[in-house]
């Protein structure tokens, strides 16, 4: 595989201007703070069914290696540390991996963070590999996912998540929440969000089948949910076929 550039230098630049607030739950990256017990609760029943583990254990992961890709600051590597992973972070942005260094340092974790594409680090293959809300920031696209499959180790799981293109997620994800001030304005393109079926095509290309997704949704009862529903936002598993 030739390296070629995925990464987009005025969204590392947005998203390193958000490092200084990342953990806070109030701040600029709250909507993150609130979207990530649903995505660890996805992940923990995907790991459960994937490796057979014990629903009781409180580290499933001991022993394996997970890498999260588009890390930030951070957010998802530290309850996957805690989970018994050994744990990479790469991003894109160098603020993103200061603050990530500085805040695993301060909660007494050890996770190796580096920033860049991916494809220049000399790093093993992963029982875990996670990409989430990131692969809609990226360009070249087939080349990402490439990239990643290749980090995936044999009988190794991968977790994705992205914002469907859809009129739904056009209007609540793209307009109203940026007008809202739930997200950042700029966060979000629209033309780059990836459709299920698209995703489906992307893994396909890469040597990976993926499961039945499942929506991320948001009603003002359950707030952020699992649902059948995938019109905004989806995440997904994948391995090797």
């Amino acid at each position: 595989m030739t390296n070629a550039t995925t990464i987009r230098a005025d969204e590392a630049a947005h998203f390193g201007a958000l490092a200084a607030d990342w953990w806070d739950a109030k701040g600029s990256s709250a909507m993150l703070h609130r979207l990530n017990p649903v995505r660890l609760g996805y992940i923990r029943d995907a790991l459960d069914r994937h490796w057979g583990c014990d629903r009781a254990s409180l580290r499933p992961l001991a022993g394996k290696r997970a890498l999260d890709l588009g890390c930030g600051a951070g957010l998802l590597c530290e309850p996957l540390a805690r989970l018994g992973a050994s744990v990479t972070g790469v991003d894109a942005a160098p603020e993103n991996i200061a603050a990530a260094r500085v805040h695993a340092e301060a909660m007494g974790l050890d996770i190796e963070y580096h920033c860049g594409e991916l494809a220049d680090f000399d790093l093993p293959v992963f029982d875990l590999v996670c990409c989430l809300e990131v692969i809609e920031h990226v360009d070249d696209k087939p080349a990402f996912v490439d990239a990643l499959a290749q980090k995936l180790g044999s009988g190794g799981l991968m977790v994705l998540s992205t914002p469907n293109r859809t009129a739904a997620s056009r209007l609540l994800l793209v307009e109203a929440a940026e007008r809202l001030g739930t997200v950042p304005r700029g966060t979000h393109h629209w033309q780059d969000f990836v459709t299920p079926d698209e995703l489906r095509g992307l893994l396909a290309g890469a040597g990976l089948a993926m499961d039945e997704p499942r929506g991320i949704a948001w009603s003002p009862v359950k707030g952020l949910h699992l649902s059948d529903d995938l019109s905004l936002d989806y995440i997904v598993t994948a391995r090797r076929n």
